[in-house]
């Protein structure tokens, strides 16, 4: 692991060193759908935004950390129960993304971009929807959250603009009265950034 984070600073100082840097903010919409493995329950996508900035370090070959605001969720409702539930989701996203750009132009770039993201949640709440009783809680979403993103992107100018798919990697719903569904947060997220410098 050591090796691994020496490795990575080394990277991002010869990037800083003999790279070009960009700061930027970005803004964009986003679907999100919370997965289950229960037969009896069925999940739906739920509309979220988000609010940020990137930097970019380096060139043809460039690392992308992000900071943002976003908001997610999803919906679940039973076809056995009048039950439904409307999971909202706030949080503090924080991805760390490897691109390579595929066409580099003056004006126009392509890219394709991957990486890891953290995402701590800062508000949550849970709205009923049906007469059955409650089933899944805010107590029982987790406060820390791990995803793997993949993308491509395009540069015009100053302007960005990316699409990704973000697959989560753990459990976002703990076990609830005696169920263990398979509770991974996937989001659909297109985005539009504008460069500062």
């Amino acid at each position: 692991m050591k090796k691994l984070l020496l490795f990575i600073l080394i990277f991002l100082s010869a990037q800083v060193m003999y790279g070009k840097f960009h700061l930027g903010i970005k803004v964009g919409y986003n679907a999100s759908k919370i997965s289950t493995n229960i037969d009896t329950v069925k999940n739906g996508f739920k509309s979220g935004f988000q609010i940020g900035a990137f930097a970019r370090i380096g060139n043809r070959l460039y690392v992308q950390p992000e900071i943002y605001y976003t908001t997610q969720g999803g919906v679940f409702t039973s076809n056995v129960s009048n039950w439904k539930q409307n999971v909202k989701i706030g949080s503090i996203d924080i991805p760390v993304l490897l691109g390579f750009q595929i066409i580099k132009g003056d004006f126009v770039n392509l890219r394709i971009l991957a990486g890891p993201t953290a995402s701590f949640v800062v508000n949550k709440s849970i709205a009923e929807g049906g007469t059955s009783t409650q089933q899944v809680t805010s107590g029982d979403l987790r406060s820390v959250n791990w995803g793997l993103q993949a993308g491509a992107g395009v540069d015009v100018w100053m302007f960005t603009l990316d699409v990704r798919y973000q697959l989560g990697l753990n459990q976002l719903v703990k076990e609830v009265q005696n169920w263990s569904f398979d509770s991974k947060n996937n989001v659909w997220v297109i985005s539009l950034g504008f460069k500062i410098f």
